[in-house]
């Protein structure tokens, strides 16, 4: 069991479990009455130190023991950070999930290659509109972000109102879907809003973030400038940068190919919901072979540097169909999510060195962000004007800069929760009543594990220090059989392995030969000496602290 806490319940709570101190892996809950609802079940992406794991999300053990009491998961939007765990998590939850027709096409498609397509309850639910879970009544709000149907979520129950914004900006031309829906914004400030839940991702840039119709011109002159294909790495989800980067493309008498899996299921996803349907279709990546250089242009998954995706493979050149040489042009259009800045790096630079010019937002306006800067979020505080403003959805950089926005609009009460802190909103003033155990979970191959734990910590530890393997032979009355076998990975060059090795065995010679005839005949007490006698010499030798293992053989 994750603890032993109870929720009174005549109070509203709030309890996150992924998302705050970190973008990425969201999972909200929202208690009064008795029953949870969960807002977004989402995952984050592994990097350098995370060795082997490429997907990580939240641990659901508190919520997943109290399943019986949860009401249901209402997604805001069909971002990989918001409903990617779905698949993997909802066995352990078993509830309905909520979400608009587009985000519910999205995760239909998830769960369907899970093999969950048959049992999972998936109510759409119209944008806007409103419906009863348990002690709560759910209000789905338009707004505008880098991707269709994002709603803010409006949460009514007995003790007040919670304005869950989701991942949203203020977008006068958001060429894909309607803009902002501020009508039933200030409708529910006239009501009295008791707390805003609010993304924080941007909270440190002044200003307001951009328009998606901005960029039409940007690239449509860099398309007309180059004579080589050029390809646009950007986030799959983005439709509307699918939809603005063809039409500027035809604009420049080129044609459009989509270059990655995920680009095409996303392009399905749209289509069948309405969207994309007044540009052509996309070429395929077979087509893109028969296409002159100067009339393709190419949207490709991996702008992050995933090394799977299409873009690293193109970079490597490994991708079967699609090649970049010399006088051809990568675009980077999305921003550089933290962490991921090396493995960014390290394309770019192969694209470089292979003469293919590189364009990123510092040379030319090929992005804008689909989270609030400072001005738009002054601008919700001003329109909503909750008691207790609680900053989630970023590192604690961006959470202070958050609540220094709501405290310059004069916001009552401010709170940042931390994963795992129970936060109570009403009744009374806000604060964590409780905390509760969060964490991560790694997929690791076909398996869920934790990330602090097992094989996964142990490969954190390997990837820093390297490991020993040590056999000592002896017989059954502890006396020694020839030399202590080392073998070291990761610890020193190879040709300086056969002295290093003799080293390491006589430390372990000299260890196992210290103990105490009794101490000798426990094959742990030889396997301790051992293992400290190692560590101890690699400590001294290397400044390392390997992993070591020892084998004990009696004969």
């Amino acid at each position: 069991m994750t603890g032993g806490f109870q929720p009174d319940p005549a109070e509203l709570l709030f309890l996150p479990l992924g998302g705050s101190d970190e973008i990425g892996m969201n999972l909200n809950l929202y208690h009064y009455a008795g029953k949870w609802l969960m807002v977004d079940l989402g995952v984050a992406f592994g990097d350098d130190s995370t060795p082997g794991v490429e997907v990580l999300m939240p641990d659901p053990s508190f919520i997943a023991e109290r399943r019986r009491d949860l009401a249901g998961l209402v997604l805001t939007h069909g971002h990989e950070d918001h409903i990617g765990a779905l698949p993997w998590l909802w066995e352990r939850l078993r509830c309905p999930v909520y979400a608009t027709p587009f985000t519910a096409s999205l995760a239909r498609r998830k769960l369907a290659e899970a093999g969950l397509a048959g049992e999972v309850e998936l109510v759409e639910t119209p944008l806007p509109g409103r419906f009863a879970l348990g002690p709560f009544e759910v209000e789905t709000i338009g707004m505008t972000h880098s991707i269709p149907e994002p709603s803010a979520i409006a949460i009514r129950c007995a003790a007040g109102t919670v304005l869950h914004t989701g991942d949203w900006k203020f977008d006068p031309d958001p060429r894909i879907g309607p803009v902002a829906d501020r009508e039933a914004l200030e409708a529910l400030a006239a009501g009295g809003v008791l707390a805003m839940v609010g993304d924080s991702t941007n909270a440190d840039i002044p200003g307001e973030t951009g328009s998606e119709a901005e960029l039409l011109d940007a690239f449509a002159e860099l398309f007309e400038e180059r004579d080589g294909r050029v390809a646009v790495a950007c986030f799959a989800s983005n439709v509307a940068r699918l939809h603005g980067v063809a039409r500027a493309a035809a604009r420049a008498g080129r044609d459009t190919a989509l270059v990655g899996r995920s680009l095409r299921r996303m392009n399905d996803a749209a289509r069948e919901n309405g969207y994309l349907l007044d540009i052509p279709r996309f070429l395929t990546e077979d087509d893109a072979g028969y296409i002159p250089r100067d009339r393709l242009a190419m949207i490709c998954t991996g702008s992050q540097g995933e090394p799977r995706a299409a873009l690293a493979r193109i970079a490597d050149d490994t991708h079967p169909r699609v090649s970049l040489e010399a006088g051809d042009t990568v675009v980077f259009s999305s921003r550089e999510i933290p962490g991921n800045e090396k493995a960014i790096g390290r394309m770019q630079s192969k694209f470089a060195a292979r003469g293919v010019e590189v364009v990123t937002e510092r040379e030319a306006h090929v992005h804008v962000s689909g989270h609030p800067a400072r001005g738009d979020l002054e601008r919700m505080y001003q329109t909503i004007r909750p008691r207790i403003a609680v900053p989630v959805h970023g590192d604690a950089r961006r959470l202070a800069a958050h609540a220094e926005v709501a405290r310059a609009c004069q916001v009552p009460e401010i709170a940042i929760p931390e994963n795992g802190a129970v936060l109570r909103l009403a009744p009374g003033p806000a604060g964590v009543v409780a905390r509760v155990p969060a964490g991560a979970l790694a997929v690791d191959g076909s398996r869920l594990r934790p990330l602090d734990g097992g094989p996964v910590r142990e490969r954190r530890k390997l990837l820093h220090n390297g490991s020993v393997a040590v056999t000592v032979v002896m017989d059954g009355r502890g006396r020694g059989l020839g030399d202590p076998m080392v073998t070291a990975t990761g610890l020193y060059d190879r040709d300086e392995a056969e002295a290093f090795d003799a080293l390491l065995s006589d430390c372990v010679r000299e260890a196992v030969g210290g103990l105490p005839p009794g101490r000798r005949r426990s094959d742990g007490a030889v396997a301790e000496a051992a293992r400290r006698a190692v560590r101890g010499a690699a400590r001294a030798e290397f400044g390392k602290r390997p992993e070591v293992s020892v084998h004990v053989a009696r004969v």
